[in-house]
């Protein structure tokens, strides 16, 4: 009997570490397809971009007189610039209207409301960026027309990122400061800090790392958006000198343009792509030390 007894909780003992042993096996599994996908889109960009580095070289892809394909010019630096520009200027007005959104629904809203909000703000994430487009083309161009002519512009593009990218700022920061412990703010409380103080100087600084997650995310949309800045941005190919001039992003760029391209010229647009995986590189760099400044 106490033989059998000790088998039985050998055996017990063991399922749990057969099962631990698969589900490591499981994530190391998906962790690494997860990479060899990465590893193989980008081995895919750099085949088909390699004709082009190889005969146009580095270096005229920011020095060429202009982007005319068919006549041997290859400068996407105005394009560079422009996605840029749109990108960053969407996060910079996302960004903080997103997470003030968020605190709003989490320490201001009564329950009821900051459900519906958040019902409102996850139905808005998924609206299509052609709806989005549409919306910017027949509402927003308009508008900036009256301000300042065209109306098709930089400054079209961002607001309509702005808009595009406001529901992942907003419903990432709102998970975000649910993952603050009920204790630092009761702590916080006691301490007699007032409700814009505990928000400013626990509840945020707690949530940093999903905030800044989030942020990054968004910040992904915005770069690899086509649709909708296609639509308001002018699609004119040129360094921007204010907010009303006409641009092209890279994504817009290779949508227009891949349906015809041939030769070095559909090299040039994989060279485009791979430009926007620089992109995001330098904005996860970027959100990396804003995360590190705000942890310390």
């Amino acid at each position: 009997m106490t033989l059998l007894k000790r088998s039985i909780s050998f055996r017990s003992h063991v399922k749990p570490l057969r099962a631990d042993t698969w589900l490591r096996a499981v994530l190391v599994s998906a962790a690494a397809i997860a990479v060899g996908i990465l590893l193989l889109i980008v081995l895919f960009l750099l085949r088909e971009s390699w004709s082009a580095l190889q005969s146009v070289g580095v270096l005229r892809f920011v020095s060429d007189a202009g982007w005319h394909p068919l006549e041997g010019a290859f400068n996407l630096a105005p394009m560079l610039i422009a996605t840029f520009f749109a990108s960053v200027g969407a996060i910079l007005l996302a960004a903080p209207l997103g997470i003030a959104t968020a605190v709003f629904a989490h320490f201001y809203a009564p329950p009821i409301i900051a459900s519906a909000f958040r019902r409102m703000v996850a139905l808005l994430a998924g609206i299509p960026s052609v709806v989005f487009g549409l919306w910017g083309l027949t509402v927003l161009v308009p508008i900036i027309t009256k301000w300042q002519p065209p109306g098709a512009s930089l400054l079209a593009g961002i607001l309509i990122l702005a808009f595009m990218i406001l529901p992942t700022v907003t419903l990432t920061a709102d998970a975000a400061l649910k993952t603050v412990p009920e204790n630092y703010l009761r702590g916080a409380n006691v301490l007699g800090l007032s409700r814009a103080g505990i928000i400013l100087n626990v509840a945020i600084p707690a949530a940093h790392s999903g905030i800044v997650g989030g942020i990054l995310l968004a910040a992904a949309r915005a770069l690899g958006e086509t649709m909708a800045v296609l639509m308001v941005a002018g699609n004119v190919v040129q360094v921007p000198t204010s907010l009303f001039d006409p641009v092209r992003v890279l994504t817009a760029n290779i949508a227009l343009e891949m349906a015809y391209a041939t030769g070095d010229h559909r090299a040039a647009l994989f060279v485009s792509g791979l430009a926007l995986m620089l992109l995001v590189v330098t904005l996860a760099a970027m959100a990396g030390r804003l995360g590190g400044r705000l942890h310390g």
